[in-house]
């Protein structure tokens, strides 16, 4: 597999390479060079077939002989180890449900891929620190796929005060490889501290620099699979007039999902679901590339202005000649999805903010025939103290949260300057 670099494109890496690089020079995202596709028989087929296996066939298509086939589908079944139901709100609406891993989030399936794969390129004498930014849930999915590993040291930076409490506990309490920073600045402070971390090219080589977050290509990938997962458990009547929406912040999730079209799945159209953090529906309005400054709100995972991965979702538009105007994206304020969620739980359907949005928006644009999937990305639980306040009755926390709930954190608190970054990866 060949990889290639959005900002320079003379700069191609094997898969291998880019597991282990994360960035390209400039601070580049990877991109595949070859686009595979299958033929729609070869869909049907694959939609027979298991998760393991069908994600197997997926991820060759993409990295090919680089790993052969039989360690590929052993370390997916490391990895994959949870699975990804549906679970129907209306009768045209169902949600798929990404929380059933060991951190209760989407996260999961591109955490432990990742590190499956990082396990599998790497020298295993190699040091190599993982560095990555959170704001929320990938947090606590790095920190338990890498958590015990050999030479490899984590260290994660979070907006201080701007994540839930339980998050804050899941990954916070690991200890022993695991490295958590609580940064005095929003989701995109802690992301550009770890862009110059990786501009830093002495630095990178003396601690052996690699990022977790969703620019690394093993995450991106991973996460095409569960969209197949999707569509299989669908009757095949529902499969051609299928609408997906994405609840969307750093658009890593939103970008594997047309990854999956362009392999060929049959997904009508995408609605990309913002909070008040609205670069991008107002980009696709009006065509301007205007962030504005980060605000907090109700699903914190989501507050990224300046998204990471949108220059692949605009490669992938040009590549395949789609048309980026075809792509609903919208916004919902804090009251709006207060709103959706007790709607939600009048249906019978338990939410928490960022899952309330995407339904909001698909239902909103759901049109007669359709069948819509919204992306449930983290369990309701994670975010209990704004769930139970707005639905106005208690939540039962899972094993996993209620395990680390009452355990101490062991956090550094840092201020937003590069510097103290540096010194900090610099001395162990």
């Amino acid at each position: 597999m060949k990889l290639y670099n959005l900002k320079d494109h003379n700069e191609q890496v094997s898969f291998s390479q880019a597991v282990k690089q994360g960035l390209g020079q400039q601070q580049g995202l990877f991109f595949p060079l070859e686009l595979p596709e299958f033929e729609l028989t070869d869909i049907d087929d694959m939609l027979e077939m298991d998760f393991v296996s069908r994600s197997s066939k997926i991820l060759s298509a993409y990295i090919g002989d680089e790993i052969p086939q039989q360690q590929l589908s052993e370390r997916l079944k490391a990895a994959f180890t949870f699975p990804a139901p549906l679970s129907r709100v209306t009768d045209d609406i169902a949600c798929l449900e990404l929380f059933h891993g060991p951190t209760l989030a989407f996260k999961d399936f591109g955490g432990r891929f990742m590190a499956q794969m990082l396990q599998y390129v790497s020298d295993s004498a190699e040091q190599i620190t993982i560095l990555t930014a959170t704001s929320g849930d990938t947090g606590a999915a790095v920190a338990h796929a890498f958590y015990g590993m050999e030479n490899v040291r984590v260290v994660i930076l979070y907006p201080q005060g701007k994540i839930s409490p339980l998050q804050e506990k899941l990954f916070c309490t690991l200890g022993g490889n695991i490295q958590t920073i609580a940064v005095d600045g929003d989701f995109d402070a802690c992301q550009s501290l770890v862009k110059q971390a990786f501009d830093d090219e002495n630095l990178r080589k003396t601690v052996g620099l690699n990022s977790a977050n969703s620019i690394n290509i093993s995450r991106l990938l991973a996460q095409i699979c569960y969209y197949f997962e999707a569509v299989a458990q669908l009757p095949q009547e529902k499969r051609n007039q299928l609408v997906i929406s994405v609840p969307s912040g750093n658009f890593g999730d939103l970008t594997a999902g047309l990854l999956a079209k362009s392999l060929g799945l049959p997904v009508k159209r995408f609605i990309a679901a913002t909070n008040a953090n609205d670069t991008v529906p107002r980009f696709l309005k009006n065509n301007a590339w205007e962030p504005n400054k980060t605000v907090a709100t109700l699903s914190n995972a989501m507050d990224v202005s300046q998204p990471n991965n949108w220059p692949r979702v605009e490669e992938l538009y040009r590549r395949k000649t789609w048309r980026l105007s075809e792509l609903v994206s919208a916004s919902v304020d804090d009251e709006t999805t207060r709103q959706a969620m007790r709607e939600l739980n009048d249906l019978g359907y338990v939410s928490e903010p960022h899952a309330a949005i995407a339904w909001r928006l698909l239902r909103d644009n759901l049109q007669e025939g359709e069948f819509g999937l919204f992306l449930g990305t983290a369990h309701p639980a994670k975010f209990n103290e704004s769930v139970e306040a707005i639905l106005g009755q208690p939540l039962a926390l899972p094993q996993a949260l209620a395990d680390r709930a009452e355990l101490p954190l062991l956090s550094h608190e840092m201020a937003d300057d590069f510097a103290a970054l540096r010194d900090f990866l610099l001395n162990k």
